[in-house]
């Protein structure tokens, strides 16, 4: 099963459109995700269907802090980016190519997005999340999949993603996407360096996303201790506060993939990060992969309350909205609490 799209040029070679690579193939050519191939002159998704990881996960674990917090999601995945993030930490399947497919995919039953649809309903879920490999690359598969879930009573989709989508394709998923947790690496050198991405298509699309108005859009960054700096930081978050951001997740680095030699990234360093984030003026800052107790909580912008105090996996971030939010508003000052709640 697969998905066509093309776009058609004099000489034989056609362009992918769901990436800022916009790769150039030939016939029989893969472009850089390792899954977006010329067959037969259209550009198709060779692993369209292979669902290679689907599970239940707390709402928060994605993270998504702003998004029916308390609640739970099915997260699903297809193989395939394209960036190559020397940390990945679900490189097994992100950095995939049709080799692999052929070797250990081909036998593997695909998922309709119909059925994948139905695994979510089984589990009394109402939300269905794209993530661990990216998105972008089998985006028709995820759209095909998000119609069928927002034609549900409350059905939502969400996507964790790499955020480097063409505006073509940006614009078709913003009429089913309805929460983005996009991963914000660094300046554009720290994406030369260890994802062969660029930051201008990811500042550029949150710019859009936040114009549009339509998705809660949340902001995921791994920061790695002795490669960003707090100058670096400072200077990110004024770029995305500029770019309409609200709510920023800083996540401490663990060794993975091509970075397993270099040290976990210190809780010291990551709580200076934090504070140096926080006056960045982006309103809800938030720690990730953290033991300590700090920029854990949502707090009201316009009158301090904690109106989450946690959001830990047990469920009583949903409590607390009862009790402190209501129609997106704090309960004690009236102020807009940005999300969905």
């Amino acid at each position: 099963m697969t998905a066509e799209t093309s776009s058609a040029g004099t000489t034989g070679k056609i362009h992918c459109e769901f990436c800022f690579h916009r790769c150039r193939l030939g016939e029989g050519k893969i472009g850089i995700c390792g899954v977006r191939k010329n067959l037969n002159g259209k550009m198709i998704t060779t692993v369209y269907g292979q669902v290679v990881s689907a599970g239940v996960d707390p709402i928060e674990k994605k993270p998504f802090y702003h998004v029916r917090p308390g609640t739970s999601t099915l997260s699903a995945a297809l193989p395939g980016c394209n960036f190559q993030c020397l940390f990945c930490q679900n490189h097994a399947i992100s950095q995939y190519n049709e080799s692999q497919y052929a070797l250990s995919g081909s036998n593997t039953p695909l998922t309709s997005p119909q059925k994948l649809m139905e695994l979510m309903l089984g589990h009394n879920l109402e939300i269905m999340t794209y993530t661990y490999s990216d998105p972008v690359v089998w985006q028709d598969y995820m759209l095909d999949t998000a119609k069928l879930v927002k034609e549900k009573e409350n059905g939502l989709n969400c996507m964790i993603t790499n955020g480097s989508m063409t505006h073509q394709s940006l614009i078709g998923m913003l009429d089913y996407i309805d929460a983005f947790n996009i991963d914000v690496k660094g300046n554009e050198e720290f994406y030369r360096k260890f994802c062969k991405g660029s930051f201008i298509p990811v500042l550029n699309n949150l710019e859009r996303i936040s114009a549009d108005g339509r998705a809660v859009v949340e902001v995921t960054t791994l920061v790695l201790e002795g490669e960003h700096t707090l100058d670096e930081i400072y200077w990110l978050g004024s770029r995305l506060r500029g770019a309409g951001v609200k709510v920023w997740h800083l996540s401490r680095f663990f060794p993975a993939y091509k970075m397993r030699e270099r040290q976990a990234t210190s809780e010291t360093f990551l709580n200076a990060m934090l504070q140096t984030a926080s006056e960045s003026g982006i309103p809800f800052i938030y720690s990730g992969n953290s033991q300590e107790q700090l920029f854990t909580a949502t707090v009201c912008p316009g009158c301090g309350t904690a109106l989450i105090p946690t959001h830990s996996y047990g469920g009583e971030a949903g409590i607390s909205v009862n009790k402190y939010i209501r129609d997106g508003k704090c309960l004690q000052c009236g102020e807009h609490i940005y999300g969905l709640f």
